[in-house]
């Protein structure tokens, strides 16, 4: 249990910064190598981060012996290749949501790890922070009775141009696989797997969406409303109701340090709040689970499974077929 975990970060951007920075506050982990298709880029970013080494390509990151599990950081059309040239490498991979383009691109990854016995995890943080760790235990333990609905939403104002990889097609642009994810997530998370979905989407001028509203219906009961938008800076909040009461995460539900439970009996109503501080900037929870797993000899995380990760991606392909949203990559 005492295992270093050696990482490999694939990527330079804006979420590769702030996976190396969590590094630094993960216990039993540390950065050894990082990857970007410049040499520079590499240098700079391994100097400022403390990577032992750093590769001027993927492909010398993904054959690189002294690395355990590589980060992929790199923007999602990207992510099969990626991943399935680290997992041929050896290495087990965590790899940025959304997961992948289409659920046909995570089968590959998904059955390819477990043919080499390897680590793979969808990154979705926001499970692993504390605040939403104890949502859950609360809503497990049945203090507010049986869950039954979860509304969620995840909205900003976006003034970025048609080239930007958030209206681009070419990128995977939307709001639905850079924040829908999220809502959609949550509701499978506290609800269990998705078993229809109705969805409707206000489309961008490149041809993907600005914004989208979907409903859902869980397979063992309940049903929840999810939202996401590239037009409107909304609430970002996360409620999980049931038949005794609703627990609230707030403002930016996503990495929340607050959560509120309320319940109601009659005409009485309690209400109590709770701090859960994140360490650092939040992502060190999931590299922790990481790091846990590898140890434990696993290849999937409990919290974020296999076979939830691939419902989810199915989930977001009848959600674009419905508002007709296609990329490329679905061919």
């Amino acid at each position: 249990m005492t295992q270093v975990i050696r990482w490999g970060i694939l990527g330079t951007g804006k979420i590769a910064k702030a996976f190396a920075t969590a590094l630094q506050d993960t216990p039993g982990a540390k950065l050894a190598a990082v990857a970007s298709r410049s040499v520079d880029s590499a240098t700079k970013f391994g100097a400022e981060y403390g990577a032992e080494r750093s590769h001027g390509s993927y492909q010398a990151l993904a054959d690189d012996p002294e690395v355990d599990v590589i980060y992929i950081g790199t923007p999602h059309p990207m992510h099969h290749e990626n991943a399935l040239m680290c997992l041929h490498g050896g290495k087990g991979v965590l790899v940025e949501k959304s997961f992948t383009m289409n659920r046909r691109q995570a089968e590959d990854i998904i059955n390819l790890a477990r043919q080499k016995k390897l680590f793979v995890m969808e990154a979705m943080w926001t499970r692993f922070m504390p605040a939403v760790v104890e949502a859950k235990r609360i809503v497990d333990s049945g203090e507010i009775g049986v869950p039954a609905n979860v509304s969620a939403d995840f909205g900003f104002t976006s003034d970025a141009g048609p080239e930007h990889r958030l209206f681009a097609p070419e990128l995977g642009g939307g709001a639905l696989l850079d924040l829908g994810i999220y809502p959609l997530s949550m509701a499978s998370f506290f609800l269990g797997p998705v078993t229809g979905v109705k969805a409707q989407a206000e489309m961008a001028a490149t041809g993907v969406d600005m914004q989208t509203a979907f409903t859902l219906v869980h397979k063992d009961g309940g049903v929840s409303s999810c939202a996401c938008s590239l037009r409107s800076r909304t609430p970002t909040e996360l409620t999980i109701s049931g038949t005794k009461g609703f627990v609230r995460l707030h403002d930016r539900f996503h990495n929340t340090e607050t959560i509120t439970v309320t319940l109601v009996d009659g005409a009485s109503r309690s209400e109590r709040t709770i701090n859960l501080p994140r360490s650092g900037n939040g992502y060190t929870h999931e590299a922790q689970e990481v790091g846990r797993c590898i140890r434990a000899g696993l290849i999937e995380s409990p919290v974020m499974p296999h076979e939830e990760t691939l419902s989810i991606m199915g989930t977001l392909d009848a959600i674009r077929a419905q508002i007709g949203l296609k990329y490329t990559f679905d061919i």
